[in-house]
């Protein structure tokens, strides 16, 4: 890099040290409001609070970033071309696309760093954070009720169409690793009842990924004329071909931001084999993860015309205009998303068009540079 590189790269990256560092805190501080009060009535530790916050806040990252590097643009870009800097840099020859070379080059890395916050780290601070908030659940549990109370989960069905099995589980505690009150029914390629299992209590053994079921009985049915045939009663029986994993059971209906990168891929498996209309709506934050990786990248196209042309303003001006165009983008992925619910469109189609409309726009603002 030569000096003008240094010297733009040093006004930008101070500027978005400290819009990353602002955008990080204001999410820290939403976080807090909604879940502080819960982690202490749930009587959580100081150490179990740091903690929570810590493991999340890399899962901020990724939210912040392109509106950090959207701002800081703005205002830092802004400035240099207020004070004339720009006028003279152009004067001497040197084309726009050579003087953010550097900036461009940032913006590549970032776009490497979401991709491996998405892929890794935030996957991680998902489920990593739900489990201290799970941990400090079970512990309060404790103190107020017997084991099976602790994290109880009621009424859990789950339909494994690809095998053919049926489950219904009246009370699942995720602190044991239980179901209590389990009925299991095999369906033959009808989906007509051959088989149906109840037991007292079961088990989910992750080595083998088997269950075992206690205190169970075993009811056969003819599938054609649905007779029963005489319960046969088993003290204990593991079924090695039982694959189905329980937590794969309890995230079904959960809300698509609050699930991980690693469980969304399982969750689109899962409901594609099953044919479920709710497949669309995760399939869509699945793609809307992958789109954003290249956020910073059009961020960047777009915020370079802005701060460089025009009447030479405050570079307040510019930080307006970032609000502006994050609005109107966050009015496409609404809209977007609701033709991809509607399934006007596909979810890659539905994920991908805001991101293309505003690279369009960025391909038509840069190239109108003089």
């Amino acid at each position: 890099m030569n000096l003008l590189d240094r010297h733009i790269l040093r006004e930008w990256l101070k500027i978005l040290g400290l819009v990353l560092a602002a955008g990080l805190g204001l999410l820290v501080m939403q976080q807090m409001y909604e879940d502080f009060g819960d982690l202490l009535a749930a009587g959580a530790n100081t150490s179990d609070v740091l903690m929570y916050f810590a493991v999340l806040l890399p899962s901020f990252v990724t939210r912040v970033l392109p509106l950090a590097v959207l701002v800081s643009l703005l205002y830092s870009l802004g400035q240099l071309h207020r004070n004339n800097e720009f006028t003279v840099m152009r004067a001497a020859g040197l084309s726009m696309f050579h003087l953010t070379r550097g900036i461009w080059a940032v913006g590549i890395l970032a776009s490497g760093l979401i991709w491996l916050f998405n892929a890794h780290i935030v996957p991680w601070s998902v489920e990593a954070g739900r489990q201290i908030k799970e941990r400090v659940e079970f512990r309060h549990e404790a103190r107020t009720g017997g084991v099976e109370q602790i994290g109880l989960v009621t009424s859990v069905a789950f339909d494994n169409r690809a095998d053919g099995r049926l489950w219904y589980i009246s009370r699942y505690s995720r602190f044991a690793g239980r179901g209590y009150g389990v009925t299991i029914s095999e369906l033959d390629g009808q989906r007509r009842e051959t088989v149906r299992y109840r037991a007292r209590q079961a088990r989910y053994n992750p080595a083998g990924r088997s269950w075992t079921l206690f205190d169970g009985q075993e009811i056969r049915f003819d599938p054609v004329s649905g007779e029963m045939s005489r319960p046969v009663p088993f003290a204990e029986r593991t079924f090695a071909n039982f694959h189905e994993d329980p937590q794969l059971m309890l995230i079904i209906d959960r809300d698509p931001l609050d699930v991980s990168f690693f469980e969304l891929r399982r969750l689109i498996a899962y409901l594609t084999v099953e044919g479920s209309p709710k497949v669309t709506r995760y399939a869509i934050r699945y793609y809307q993860i992958l789109a954003d990786t290249f956020g910073c990248l059009i961020v960047i196209g777009i915020a370079i015309p802005f701060s460089v042309s025009g009447v030479r303003v405050s570079p307040a001006v510019g930080v307006s205009k970032s609000l502006g165009l994050f609005f109107a983008y966050y009015l496409l992925v609404s809209f977007a998303s609701m033709l991809g619910g509607r399934e006007i469109l596909t979810p890659e189609a539905a994920a991908w068009m805001p991101n293309l409309v505003m690279a369009g726009l960025a391909t038509w603002l840069f190239g109108r540079l003089r």
